[in-house]
């Protein structure tokens, strides 16, 4: 007697049940074991963090992401620059409140220098959000290797200048004279930095790594 083949109903059933499971984002479905996800994703990040400048910043500002990066290189640099972009976010609203409450008196080379480092920073928010961009683009399925390879390039440049920007910020400030204002807004403007350039590695090792 031949087997009996699946009706439509069951066929229907079976595609939809694999559509719901496959369909969803990748960062949202639940793991069968938590808690060793955890753990997994915790020690990758711990030593993905050891190849930057700031090995101890990096693991305390992305381990509470360890879930979600698991042991993906592309989902740790998009965190690394989130949390840059953050940093960098709040670098500039305090400079924008400083410009307009700041008394210089009557400095302008400290006023020109202030103003300096906040469109430096404005600048480097819009290369990471490029950078963000980019690398979106970059984690769609079916890009070749060389695709993955010239818009990770994108990525590196967008942050690249980013860091550049935040190291450039403070150079006016050289020429200021000691203060609270300019010891405070340099202290800032370092802490950004190093953020971005931890995020900076984590993108060449993606890039490295060559994996779509």
């Amino acid at each position: 007697m031949p087997a009996a083949t699946p009706g439509p109903l069951l066929l229907f059933t079976f595609s939809l049940t694999t559509f719901l499971l496959y369909s969803q984002p990748i960062l949202t479905v639940a793991s069968p074991a938590p808690a060793i996800s955890q753990s997994s994703g915790t020690d990758y990040i711990r030593s993905s963090c050891g190849a930057t400048l700031y090995p101890k910043i990096c693991y305390t500002s992305l381990s509470r992401y360890a879930s979600a990066v698991q042991q993906s290189p592309g989902r740790l640099a998009r965190v690394a620059i989130n949390v840059s972009l953050s940093k960098a976010l709040r670098m500039t609203a305090y400079l924008s409140n400083l410009t307009r409450q700041a008394d210089f008196g009557g400095d302008h080379r400290a006023e020109a220098a202030l103003q300096d480092c906040f469109s430096n920073m404005g600048d480097a928010v819009d290369e990471m959000r490029g950078s963000l961009k980019q690398l979106w683009q970059v984690g769609a399925a079916g890009l070749s290797t060389d695709s993955f390879q010239f818009q990770m390039s994108n990525v590196q440049t967008w942050m690249s200048a980013a860091l550049t920007d935040e190291e450039t910020c403070t150079d006016g400030f050289e020429d200021v004279v000691d203060g609270a204002v300019k010891t405070e807004v340099c202290d800032r403007a370092a802490d950004a930095k190093k953020f971005t350039s931890n995020a900076l590695a984590l993108v060449n090792a993606y890039a490295v790594a060559g994996t779509p």
